[in-house]
């Protein structure tokens, strides 16, 4: 029961590392959604968003559009050491959580880790081409 908590846990890790990659990337660079706003709508242009849920006149985003150029930087920089240091964090807990598998689980446990590698690949490549 503990073995197959412990792979479940280490499974909801990898699963959630690769969604938070897949949220953390720019959505600037992804495709708009032609079917109309979705739950994540104002990450594609928080500025566009803002405007308009406050009705902001034009003179209010000519003042606005220069202070959240000035965060993106800010923001991505806080992004990619979040995200080192949860690489960091995930390839320890890994580390530690592999030796108390069994020889089964531990390749079911390689298998997913190599899934989710190939996937976080795949997705960076995909990023790369844009």
């Amino acid at each position: 029961m503990t073995r197959k908590l412990i792979t479940l846990m280490a499974a909801c890790g990898l699963t959630l590392g690769g969604l938070t990659y897949l949220q953390a990337q720019d959505p600037s660079d992804g495709p708009k959604h032609e079917h109309g706003p979705g739950p994540n709508h104002h990450m594609e242009n928080p500025f566009e968003h803002l405007g308009e849920k406050l009705s902001l006149t034009a003179e209010q985003k000519a003042k606005v559009q220069p202070i959240i150029d000035q965060t993106k930087p800010q923001i991505a920089a806080i992004h990619q050491e979040a995200m080192e240091k949860m690489r960091t964090l995930m390839e320890s807990t890994s580390t530690q959580i592999r030796p108390l598998l069994t020889p089964e689980q531990q390749q079911k446990f390689d298998a997913m880790k190599k899934a989710h590698e190939d996937m976080s690949k795949a997705m960076q490549e995909m990023h790369d081409a844009k």
